[in-house]
């Protein structure tokens, strides 16, 4: 049975950063982020309503590819819940079968990023203030959703042993 470890939180948490380093260290295979993808792919145009349902699906793409496979542990470098999150909060709504899928694709542990890094720009971000709100809008949802959820602080090594002690904990590794 695959496990599913997904990091997640506001812009610039170390959630990339975070989610190579554990998938590294189980030699897990490692889920990149569909709307960072898409923003790339679309830049310099910005994301924007039109665009959320494309997110959705190629991150639903990206997931079914690593479930394929079937290894013990993938590492999700965000999933619908980030979908769900950014939808409300820039454009007031989100289209329901997100929601649906949100749930039915739920990990087994969610690691939520604090915003306590310094934000890079990085042509995509565009954020660099309210980090701490947008981080609450994230720890709501996964209460909301039901999701199994650990705050990850700190920097460097710290950060990365606190996520291996978060997954050790949930039984998701032997």
């Amino acid at each position: 049975m695959t496990r599913h470890v997904v990091l997640t939180g506001s812009e610039s948490s170390g959630k990339t950063t975070l989610a190579r380093a554990v998938a590294g260290l189980y030699a897990a295979p490692c889920v990149p982020e569909a709307s960072r993808l898409l923003a790339e792919a679309l830049h310099p145009d910005p994301l924007s309503a039109e665009t959320v349902a494309p997110i959705a699906a190629l991150a639903m793409r990206l997931d079914d590819e690593a479930r394929e496979r079937a290894p013990a542990l993938v590492v999700h470098d965000t999933d619908l819940v980030s979908t769900l999150v950014y939808a409300r909060h820039y454009y007031g709504d989100v289209a329901e079968w997100i929601v649906d899928e949100a749930k039915r694709r739920l990990a087994d542990l969610y690691l939520l990023c604090r915003p306590d890094l310094p934000w890079v720009p990085d042509g995509v971000r565009d954020r660099p203030t309210d980090r701490e709100a947008m981080h609450e809008l994230f720890r709501r949802t996964l209460d909301d959703l039901g999701a199994r959820a650990t705050e990850i602080s700190g920097t460097g090594a710290a950060r990365s042993e606190a996520a291996a002690r978060a997954i050790a904990m949930a039984g998701l590794v032997h």
